[in-house]
């Protein structure tokens, strides 16, 4: 979870903490609710981007994402998201038919938008970037005792192995976990 130069590749618990702040003071709804939507769930930006009004499910109160690294298409997924982002997700684009995307604007302003919010939450490392966002989520679950298994299923995962990486973590997060052994 280190870059080459042994930079941390993840948001810890204090840096998602003032991150999801600095989303909370955005005005702008739609905005506000990408920024989450990469927050809770941990999906790649293509994936958020990609998301129609229809891969909503309000009843479940869950992302349903289609899974864009794989080789083939038709891999889904359904990530929980909390009830306030589905209470936002529900004021967006009401008028809407399923099939249309929530975020009509491009990846690069996507990114441009997490960057933005990164610098206003003063994290101005390696991590400001969606992957950052990612991984930090990933790492939450972790730290969460989330199960492997069902980690692997919301990072939209081929194989288990790949879900370990976010074991590797450090400094208080590894503290926290070495914690949990300690403390019987």
């Amino acid at each position: 979870m280190f870059d080459r130069q042994g930079n941390r590749k993840y948001l810890n618990c204090v840096e998602r903490s003032t991150f999801l702040l600095a989303i909370k003071k955005e005005p702008d709804a739609l905005r506000r609710a990408f920024c989450l939507t990469l927050f809770y769930t941990g999906c790649r930006i293509s994936e958020a981007l990609n998301i129609t009004r229809g891969q909503i499910d309000f009843g479940q109160k869950a992302v349903i994402f289609e899974t864009l690294k794989r080789r083939r298409q038709g891999c889904f997924r359904a990530v929980p998201i909390p009830d306030s982002l589905v209470g936002l997700l529900k004021q967006l684009n009401q008028t809407e038919t399923p099939s249309c995307k929530i975020w009509k604007f491009s990846r690069a302003t996507g990114y441009r938008l997490i960057k933005s919010y990164m610098g206003k939450a003063g994290i101005n490392m390696g991590m400001n970037s969606p992957k950052g966002l990612r991984h930090g989520f990933a790492v939450a679950c972790i730290s969460k005792k989330i199960p492997l298994n069902i980690l692997k299923k919301w990072m939209g995962h081929a194989r288990l192995e790949t879900t370990a990486i976010y074991l590797d973590v450090s400094g208080d997060e590894e503290r926290n976990l070495a914690n949990r052994l300690w403390n019987i």
